[in-house]
């Protein structure tokens, strides 16, 4: 489809002049203000949407947009943009090198393109429905780790994490003594595609937004990967569990996550 390879194009374009917003902003001072307790915004975050948004505008005007820091457009589109202009917001600001910027392009509520592309280390991660996963063009596959024992997985914590019981907490500990090991990275983005191309073996978070997810859940699909909820039933990005795996210890990390329910 000729549209569909300029939407390509130009998602990839968006993205890397995303990542040079967030690589160049490391240089100076980083302004950090609040949505919650824990759940910061830089103003990096807001430069690399705006220009995100703007490029899109340009070229397609009539799309629809969802963004984390609120550049939406709502248009009668099957197309819609979904936008994390900066994810690991608190590695950045604390200058942890872990983060990203996600784009995924809806058409008519199926994820069809996932772009994610880590400026530090300038590898941009790509999928398109039916086509593949890559990693700066090279096809990417999942691992081979068939039992969690030998598994090396990652999650992460919501902003809610003090209040909010539903924590995470439980499976975190339980993972930890069935798995040979557990990270927390700060990026859900990354962490997918990190399990796509085979460095980790799986993943799991709960209450991830559209945005955290659509990209890279496409890249990890498209890699041999699969995505379920916490109990195996289909996967949502507008849902709130995660779980993400090579595929092959998926029912291993489904009765680890049953255990607490």
């Amino acid at each position: 489809m000729k549209e569909m390879k300029f939407i390509r194009e130009i998602a990839i374009r968006a993205a890397k002049r995303a990542g040079r917003i967030l690589k160049k902003g490391l240089e100076g001072v980083v302004t950090v203000s609040y949505k919650g307790d824990l759940n910061l915004v830089t103003n990096i975050d807001n430069l690399s949407e705006e220009a995100i948004v703007a490029l899109i505008n340009k070229h397609f005007p009539e799309h629809q947009v969802l963004a984390e820091e609120g550049h939406d457009r709502t248009r009668p589109s099957p197309f819609r943009w979904i936008i994390d202009p900066l994810d690991g917001t608190t590695n950045y600001a604390h200058r942890f090198p872990f983060f990203c910027v996600s784009i995924a392009v809806e058409i008519k509520g199926k994820v069809h393109l996932g772009v994610i592309f880590d400026p530090l280390r300038n590898e941009l991660f790509f999928a398109e429905k039916g086509k593949g996963a890559f990693l700066n063009e090279k096809p990417i596959r999942t691992s081979s780790v068939i039992s969690l024992k030998k598994s090396l997985l990652v999650t992460g914590f919501a902003y809610d994490v003090r209040t909010d019981p539903i924590n995470n907490f439980n499976h975190f500990i339980n993972f930890s003594m069935k798995a040979q090991g557990v990270r927390r990275t700060g990026s859900a983005a990354l962490d997918l595609c990190y399990v796509a191309s085979g460095r980790f073996d799986g993943f799991w978070e709960l209450k991830l937004r559209p945005w955290d997810t659509a990209a890279g859940s496409l890249i990890l699909t498209e890699a041999g990967g699969r995505l379920s909820d916490f109990s195996g039933k289909p996967f949502s990005i507008y849902d709130s569990e995660t779980l993400a795996s090579n595929g092959k210890i998926h029912r291993e990390m489904i009765g680890v996550l049953q255990k607490t329910r």
